[in-house]
């Protein structure tokens, strides 16, 4: 089913391009954040390779976009070192807390896990992730990686804007209901306007003391090991403990946290194999069924065959085939995927009778039904769904929050190559400041990823003590020879469907990475929606405007419910890459005014 990438059947329009593809031969990076960015381009100058950019980087992530991410957090990242034939899965999402039963939460009157509030609390994932990368992968010491951050954190960093307007819809909340946040994030008594300098001395405080943990160790392993342990044995049970004093949560009513001390004597962050599907000739890597990523694949499996023409998302008929063969992708998820022994086999999804069978269920008009399908006889369970009880409907991801701690979050992401052909790509999130109540000696919070288990037993994504929420976090690697592209984007379930029309664009068209990313896109809310409150839009579709209004009108009729969302909204998608010749490239979404590539 290989078909040439040199058989391109449609080509970028003549239109506005933001930025160019950097090209080089030393090192590249791209980020959500100009700041790490350049803090990723400032590791590779001085010698560091493509694990210590991007640990250094991360660590600034958790600095200067803190309401998409933080220590308190999760991440998934792949990673392959020169060399190596295929990439490995840094997992970094910490499982569910032993206290964390469905009987727990329905005892406290609760039919979802709130999405704001520590009840909602994973073991932290991210700091450990980062570390051991750091440790098995990277050349530096850890008070060089960590230096930048601890700059930042202690002599400040201009607030971006969605910072500030984050800070600005929960500050009655912080006011009323968690105070240690409004100390931390608004210290004069009002939000911060943008770009004002802001700091984060107790964050830079933690940091040293990571740093300082080392300080006797004989070697670099030994002190990223005793960094390890530092943040294990003392930063996050000081978090566990703050966060079990009952506080107000996303469903109204305040609720103690139920994340202890043997809950993080129990798990470190590890590596595991990566999952894979070829398509076009590119191997693509994608974490497992207890992330989203494996839905990409079977989206890629299902479009195989199809001519190159009818892959274009810009046209009537490529963007309908797009947004059917996601639902039926994401239907699976819905059903199948999870961190569980009722999980159906990635094989089985990818099975080549099966998609057959699904490809089948494309028609011409827009499906308006969720319509799992049974891999290998099984009968799907999809958890009662309440169409259109979205937080704003066709939500693009980026964070919304009420006064209520109803919260919306969003996320990071990093890629990174170097000059040797180490690569990573990497979306850590989780922890935002409108999670959870800030811990005053640390200046973080913790995440509420548990909001997407399910409070009914016998699903895959059930609510079970020890293990691991299926999260949204999916980074994307692709390699085929010497080739390479590293990608992944923020957006929670619109991570890979914005990730989807770039990939096509760059290997079935003729775009080059920055004009894919620079061209409009969309993606479907006809799915479960991993976010608290939980809920679906039969049909629903949503599209940036610069899509066009012909396009738009003729997926109206096919029955598309579309939401148009603005010209510049939708993706937050970066990208590193290696070509055939060597070349190395780099690009960035302008999107929000925040993403960044950089390189030489």
């Amino acid at each position: 089913m290989d078909r040439p990438v040199d058989a391109m059947s449609f080509t970028p329009p003549a239109s506005f391009l933001t930025r160019p593809t950097l090209r080089g031969t030393f090192g590249m990076a791209a980020s959500t954040h100009w700041t790490a960015t350049a803090t990723a381009q400032a590791v590779l100058e001085r010698g560091g390779n493509a694990f210590d950019a991007a640990t250094a980087a991360a660590f600034v992530l958790h600095v200067v976009e803190p309401h998409l991410n933080g220590p308190g957090g999760d991440l998934v990242g792949l990673v392959r070192p020169a060399g190596a034939r295929e990439p490995v899965v840094l997992m970094g999402q910490g499982p569910a807390p032993a206290a964390a039963t469905i009987e727990h939460f329905r005892d406290r009157g609760l039919d979802l896990v709130p999405g704001a509030g520590a009840l909602a609390a994973t073991v932290p994932g991210a700091v450990d992730a980062w570390l051991l990368l750091l440790r098995e992968h990277g050349t530096w010491e850890v008070a060089d990686v960590l230096a930048f951050a601890i700059g930042y954190a202690r002599d400040g960093h201009p607030l971006v804007a969605g910072a500030a307007a984050t800070i600005a819809r929960v500050a009655d909340l912080f006011r009323e209901h968690w105070p240690s946040s409004a100390q931390q994030w608004m210290p004069m008594g009002a939000a911060p306007a943008p770009d004002a300098l802001v700091r984060n001395p107790a964050y830079a405080r933690v940091l040293d003391a990571l740093v300082s943990a080392g300080g006797g160790a004989a070697d670099r392993a030994a002190r990223i090991d005793a960094a390890r342990e530092y943040w294990w044995g003392v930063v996050l049970p000081e978090a566990a403990a703050f966060v079990r004093s009952p506080h107000r949560h996303s469903d109204g009513t305040d609720h103690p946290g139920i994340l202890d001390a043997d809950d993080l004597a129990s798990w470190r962050a590890s590596y595991e194999p990566a999952v894979t599907a070829r398509f076009r000739g590119w191997d693509v890597y994608k974490a497992g069924v207890w992330s989203q990523g494996p839905a990409l694949l079977q989206v890629l499996r299902l479009l195989e065959p199809a001519d190159d023409a009818r892959l274009d998302p810009g046209t009537p008929e490529g963007a309908h085939l797009l947004l059917e063969a996601q639902k039926l992708a994401y239907a699976d998820r819905d059903a199948w995927f999870g961190d569980a022994d009722e999980a159906a086999r990635v094989e089985a999804l990818l099975a080549d009778d099966y998609v057959h069978a699904r490809r089948s269920l494309i028609g011409a008009h827009a499906s308006a039904e969720l319509r799992p399908g049974s891999p290998e006889g099984l009968t799907p369970v999809i958890p009662p769904l309440d169409a259109d009880a979205r937080v704003g409907a066709g939500s693009t991801g980026e964070p919304t929050v009420d006064r209520s701690g109803q919260t919306r979050g969003d996320t990071v992401h990093i890629d990174v190559i170097d000059r040797w052909g180490n690569v990573v790509s990497a979306t850590p999130s989780g922890g935002w400041l409108q999670s959870s109540p800030t811990v005053p000696s640390l200046g973080f919070c913790l995440g509420t990823r548990l909001q997407m288990t399910w409070l009914q037993p016998g699903h895959p994504a059930s609510l079970v003590p020890g293990r691991r929420p299926r999260t949204t976090l999916t980074p994307t690697l692709l390699s085929r020879g010497d080739e390479v592209i590293a990608m992944g984007s923020p957006g929670g379930d619109q991570q890979d469907q914005w990730q989807l029309p770039v990939l096509l664009r760059m290997l079935v068209g003729s775009y080059s990475p920055q004009q894919a990313i620079d061209a409009p896109t969309l993606h479907t809310t006809a799915l479960a929606d991993s976010f608290w409150p939980r809920g679906w839009t039969p049909a629903g579709a949503v599209v940036e405007d610069r899509i066009g209004d012909d396009l738009i009108t003729k997926l109206e009729r096919r029955g598309h419910r579309v939401r148009r969302a603005g010209d510049w909204a939708l993706g937050r998608v970066s990208a590193v890459g290696r070509d055939a010749d060597g070349l190395l490239w780099a690009a960035a979404n302008p999107r929000g005014a925040q993403g960044y590539a950089a390189g030489r």
